[in-house]
């Protein structure tokens, strides 16, 4: 789990109980990558979009944005009304390797934004801030998140694509990330 330790305040409690729960996480999604090259990282082995790289990066944007709007509020998300198709097509981008990105790149880029959001769950001054939700059809109107519940939430969204990414990966040649 080392891969994402990062050097910083010490904390205790539920903000070291987060911060282990999404270690352990990213570092299953991240086991899902060993060993593999560009070409293998960008494969479909489903008939979904979904490869290894794209997972990646998925994660890396989401929980990227999901620490912007606890330390920005609702306009760090974007208004979900005003999207066009060409937002809806960027926004699929993030599910797959596009030409000139690498595994390592990506990989790089992950291990930054879980030292930057590591680095906020142990020092924001308390976890009960929250923000209003951007009006979106899947959110509830007037709903608002605390940062505690953004973190699980990015823990959650974690896991779920660890989990994907174990199927991609042994669906690719194999291997497993448990078992």
């Amino acid at each position: 789990m080392s891969d994402f330790a990062t050097p910083g305040p010490t904390v205790t409690g539920e903000r070291a109980d987060l911060l282990a729960t999404l270690a352990q996480h990213r570092h299953f999604l991240r086991l899902t990558t060993r060993d593999l090259s560009d070409e293998q990282a960008g494969q479909r082995t489903t008939v979904s979009e979904l490869c290894l790289g794209g997972l990646i990066k998925h994660v890396s944007a989401t929980e990227r944005g999901w620490v912007d709007f606890i330390l920005e509020g609702p306009s760090a998300l974007g208004d979900f009304s005003a999207m066009t198709e060409a937002d809806f097509a960027a926004r699929a981008d993030e599910f797959r390797m596009l030409p000139g990105e690498t595994l390592d790149g990506l990989l790089k880029d992950y291990a930054e934004v879980a030292r930057r959001t590591d680095e906020l769950v142990a020092t924001l001054p308390d976890l009960d801030v929250d923000h209003p939700l951007p009006s979106a059809p899947w959110f509830e109107p007037g709903a608002r998140r605390s940062a505690r519940r953004v973190l699980l939430g990015i823990i959650a969204e974690t896991a779920q694509h660890a989990g994907h990414a174990d199927i991609i990966r042994e669906a690719l040649d194999g291997a497993k990330s448990m078992g």
